[in-house]
């Protein structure tokens, strides 16, 4: 058997999935067209891509939906039928269900600015300026958040998220971005989200003022290749991290290459409203418990 993230079968799912998911594609087909029974080929491919074939075909789907809305000129008719669907309502309750917004709000500029989309195919990282303006913007928020918790007694949103990334050898200096979701295949932005730029070796990027629940967090680091072109690395925990208010939580990562097999994934770091939640390294907490887990 061959390693997992290299089957073969696997391999050939995803691509026929990136080349044709705008036809009517069902688990029969794949498991046809890879010569395995729909059974032994549902849970091969669960276990290599960490999802089943329906969701990860709806996760490509969405994902050319994303880059179309944004990256194209297209109305909104013309997308869903670009992506395979045959009636704009369904699509629009659908997309609306898993992003939170509209296919048409999605179009606003500030959406376009702070994408972070993330595939075999095509990637993408908002800017330096972008990440900049969040860690700036980041010591305000969270001021005004605590002066809000001491008035009311709240204490929800007083966690930390403290990643410690280890990046690649031998490559440039990278920007970091760091987003805690809670799906594993994120469609929405995240709930907390912080950055850095210039780093090698180790870098470590606090998420300040995380909600309590249980969260996903994603890193991508986008590095100089050597002729001047982006090369994006990638990392994720393996199960979520548990979230309690008042304790920092410690999560070891490190980054690789983007596999033919990840799922893909293209989210704005911008809520419906347009607001930016950040985090980063310069907001001002008080001294809290650690709580330190190992996720690679």
């Amino acid at each position: 058997m061959a390693e997992p993230m290299s089957h073969p079968a696997v391999r050939t799912a995803v691509e026929i999935m990136y080349e044709e998911y705008y036809e009517p594609i069902t688990l029969a087909y794949l498991s046809r067209r890879v010569f395995i029974s729909p059974f032994h080929f549902s849970r091969l491919f669960s276990r290599v891509t960490g999802a089943t074939p329906g969701r990860f075909l709806t996760a490509v789907r969405l994902f050319e939906a994303k880059r179309l809305l944004l990256d194209s000129d297209l109305t909104v008719s013309d997308v869903v039928c670009a992506v395979g669907y045959s009636s704009v309502g369904t699509f629009t309750t659908r997309f609306t269900r898993a992003v939170g917004m509209t296919p048409s709000q999605y179009r606003d500029p500030r959406m376009r600015d702070q994408l972070v989309a993330i595939s075999p195919h095509y990637h993408r990282l908002p800017s330096l300026a972008v990440l900049r303006e969040s860690t700036l913007r980041e010591s305000t928020l969270r001021e005004s958040a605590l002066r809000h918790a001491l008035r009311t007694g709240s204490r929800s949103g007083r966690a930390t998220l403290s990643a410690r990334i280890e990046l690649p050898h031998g490559v440039s200096a990278a920007n970091v971005l760091v987003c805690a979701f809670a799906d594993d295949i994120p469609q929405r932005a995240p709930v907390a989200f912080g950055g850095l730029t210039g780093q090698s070796g180790t870098a470590t990027v606090e998420l300040r003022g995380v909600p309590t629940g249980q969260w996903r967090v994603h890193v991508a680091a986008e590095h100089r290749g050597p002729q001047g072109n982006s090369v994006l690395t990638v990392g994720a925990i393996q199960r979520a991290a548990t979230v309690v208010d008042d304790e920092t939580i410690v999560l070891r990562m490190r980054t690789r290459a983007i596999r033919p097999t990840d799922p893909p994934i293209a989210v704005t770091l911008s809520s419906r409203s347009g607001s930016l939640t950040p985090s980063g390294p310069q907001a001002a907490l008080s001294a809290i418990p650690v709580r330190r887990l190992t996720a690679v």
